[in-house]
């Protein structure tokens, strides 16, 4: 009966030891095998979070605005104004956009006819035009233009374009051959001087222009007149 007892004693001693033995042998495994381990039992690294810095090629993520917006990159390009481009050129006048009036210049030769003239054409267009050369000078009476005499007509100075920005001016100056004396007067060449209410200007593109004296009639003699080109300041 005691042999019984002990053998019954070792069966119970040894199933003890294996249930021991299988328990730490569980919690070994389970320590090998938990978070951070790999399959050596050394303790891996946390993994980096994936950025734009470690992907080759990628690019940065757009800022955002506090509303939680993209911001974008470059400002936005600035609405077009209705200003012409640099270097655009204003349309040439016309006959019916110019206004022309005239008075005795200061400057003018010794005598006693007309001497000397400005005339000034008007912008009377609601846009700039531009006006350029010498003009081409008849006399005239009182009515139509087409009725005139041409003038033989020297040039001098150089024309050069003039822009007129609506009511602008630009002017030319006509000299003429002086009449000298009293009363009718008389001309140095021995011709009779002739005197015109008005005289017609030809403006390069831009029409014939009929124009009278704010303070009588062109006197003169020889029927020849210097004339400046078109001008952007007025002479005297």
């Amino acid at each position: 009966m005691q042999s019984t007892q002990y053998t019954q004693n070792g069966k119970k001693a040894r199933r003890a030891a294996v249930a021991v033995v299988a328990t730490a042998t569980v919690a070994l495994l389970a320590t090998a095998c938990g978070p951070g381990n790999d399959e050596s039992g050394a303790t891996a690294a946390p993994s980096a979070p994936v950025t734009a810095s470690t992907v080759p090629g990628a690019k940065p993520p757009a800022a955002t605005t506090p509303a939680g917006t993209a911001k974008p990159s470059t400002p936005p390009a600035a609405p077009a104004t209705g200003s012409a481009a640099p270097g655009t050129a204003a349309p040439g006048c016309t006959a019916g956009e110019l206004k022309a009036d005239a008075h005795r210049a200061a400057k003018r030769p010794e005598g006693t006819g007309t001497g000397a003239a400005i005339v000034a054409f008007t912008n009377s267009s609601g846009h700039p035009c531009t006006l350029q050369g010498f003009p081409t000078v008849a006399g005239a009476a009182n009515g139509s233009p087409d009725h005139n005499a041409p003038m033989a007509v020297t040039h001098t100075g150089s024309a050069t374009p003039v822009l007129l920005a609506p009511g602008g001016k630009a002017w030319v100056k006509l000299t003429f051959v002086q009449v000298q004396g009293e009363a009718d007067g008389y001309c140095v060449s021995g011709a009779t001087p002739v005197t015109y209410p008005t005289l017609v200007l030809g403006l390069p593109g831009a029409g014939a222009h009929q124009v009278a004296l704010d303070d009588g009639q062109f006197a003169q003699c020889d029927n020849k007149v210097t004339t400046t080109p078109l001008l952007a300041t007025s002479p005297s």
